[in-house]
């Protein structure tokens, strides 16, 4: 568990550096990807999972 949450810290990092840096190339996009696969993994998956289900309820009862 240790090494898989050192990775996914890692990740997180890069991906926040690469984000905040104005360009996303494909190199990034890997690394992003690769975190989202870290973080479905995780014991966060399920809190995420049901943060992201709200969010789009709320985004879907909006009426323009």
């Amino acid at each position: 568990m240790a090494i898989s949450l050192s990775v996914l810290v890692l990740l997180l990092i890069l991906a926040v550096v690469f984000l905040r840096s104005g360009g996303l190339k494909v190199s990034h996009a890997l690394v992003c990807a690769l975190l989202g696969f870290y973080l479905a993994s995780t014991s966060l998956a399920p809190t995420i999972h049901s943060g992201v289900a709200a969010t789009a309820d709320i985004v879907s009862g909006l009426r323009p």
